[in-house]
């Protein structure tokens, strides 16, 4: 039966202003610092090439695969992760990750050769798979249509952050450390990147709620105004099997995984680009590496705003996407030059995060109810393959004809097709009513 929503009008704005500045601060940052170091373990073996290329022999193709194959891992174990998180709760199962994926990061100092490699990528994978899709479900519980961007962007700015602290900390470690106690830097640089993780979900815990209605730092007004401006958020429910049987929801899903491909394109392969640049020292890649994200930020802010202020989302999705495109092309077509080449990646990196940031709010505003948690993991799942091909296609590429040009544009090709899929999109935020297109 449908439930009775209040007019929006008789919600007082003031006091839902008061509201959601107490949720922003009490969910947001500590979500954001979450997903910075859920980037960071990402971004991480990007830099742990420049020293394991030479100390254990692997080829860009070697490297290039066992990047990707992080996300064979997330896939297989993504959807399963995310059905159950309703019936578990968010408070274990992100706790859960946290500890489990810092373990597995750190251990990846004991990589000795190709299949350590591969294994503790994929086990990485295994163990996060679930999150990214997690947190933006559990942000539906809080955060109605016209605030879903902004959040979604905010949490998500960590990801762009993480991109600002790897390079100059991941640098730092790296050549300072190297041969304390035995140890290359790379190996130090896994185990101090990785074992903040389990803190945090230690501290996740005892500090998340699964339901705002378990939320007793809110008062039951606060509760019940929260409710009310929700509305029909929670009021539809469906089964997974209506969720893949929507084309919409696919449509949504392909246009991620071209996203995600040219995403993680700068995520794996920017100490490369740069290297190839011509900077040579590990600390000047860290610093350098740290401009496209933020660049990055800013997009994100921007864009995630101004697409909560306008309730728009296909153009504010498609046009950085575009923009993401044709600077990578630029980007590849004036490798060598490291001004020109920087400028480019950092206007494609700003424009893909933007992307990546509202189109998030696109699935949250379509779907409803629990179903949710299973149609974003598997938006997420379908998405992710792109991170295992991106890299992969580019190290194979790069090993066959020593250059990186020849898998950044095909990285290019699919953003641009990305780009037509999100201007096609015509999805109604009214929630999740049928699997008709």
């Amino acid at each position: 039966m449908p439930v009775s929503v209040p007019y929006p009008g008789s919600i007082d704005a003031d006091r839902l202003a008061t509201l959601y500045g107490r949720l922003n601060w009490r969910l947001l940052p500590f979500l954001a610092v979450c997903y910075l170091f859920a980037s960071l373990d990402r971004l991480n073996v990007g830099f742990a090439q420049l020293q394991m290329h030479d100390a254990l022999g692997f080829s860009d193709a070697v490297y290039g695969f066992g990047a990707g194959i992080f996300f064979v891992g997330y896939v297989l174990f993504e959807i399963p992760s995310n059905l159950l998180l309703p019936k578990i709760g968010v408070r274990r199962t992100i706790s859960r990750i946290l500890v489990l994926w810092g373990l597995t990061s750190a251990a990846m100092m004991f990589v000795h050769n190709a299949t350590t490699f591969y294994a503790l990528r994929f086990l990485l994978g295994v163990f996060e798979a679930g999150f990214t899709p997690g947190v933006i479900f559990y942000l539906t519980y809080w955060y109605g249509e016209t605030r879903m961007a902004s959040a979604i962007g905010t949490v998500m700015l960590g990801g762009a952050l993480s991109g600002v602290v790897t390079g100059p900390l991941s640098g730092w470690l790296m050549t300072a450390f190297h041969g304390t106690l035995g140890l290359a830097g790379w190996q130090w640089m896994f185990l101090v990147e990785g074992l903040p993780c389990v803190v945090l979900g230690i501290v996740a815990w005892r500090f998340l709620v699964d339901r705002p209605d378990e939320a007793r730092w809110l008062s039951a007004d606060e509760r019940d105004l929260l409710t009310a401006n929700l509305g029909a958020k929670r009021a539809q429910h469906h089964s997974f099997r209506h969720v893949l049987r929507d084309v919409r929801v696919w449509r949504m899903s392909f246009a991620y995984f071209c996203i995600i491909c040219g995403l993680y394109t700068v995520n794996f392969w920017l100490p490369s680009i740069l290297k190839s640049d011509g900077v040579t020292s590990t600390v000047d890649i860290g610093l350098y590496s740290t401009i496209p994200y933020l660049g990055a930020i800013a997009g994100m802010i921007v864009f995630g705003r101004s697409s909560d202020r306008h309730r728009e989302r296909r153009l504010h999705s498609t046009l950085p996407t575009l923009v993401g495109a044709l600077a990578l092309a630029a980007a590849a077509a004036w490798g060598g030059h490291l001004a020109l080449s920087l400028t480019c990646v950092t206007i494609a990196t700003m424009g893909m995060w933007a992307a990546y940031t509202v189109f998030w709010a696109i699935p949250s505003d379509y779907l409803k109810g629990d179903v949710a948690a299973g149609g974003i993991a598997l938006i997420n799942t379908i998405g992710l393959f792109g991170g295992f091909l991106s890299p992969t296609i580019i190290g194979w590429a790069r090993t066959a004809t020593g250059s990186l040009a020849a898998g950044l544009y095909v990285m290019v090709g699919l953003l641009v097709i990305g780009a037509v899929l999100l201007f096609a999109m015509r999805v109604p935020s009214t929630g999740f009513v049928n699997s008709r297109p």
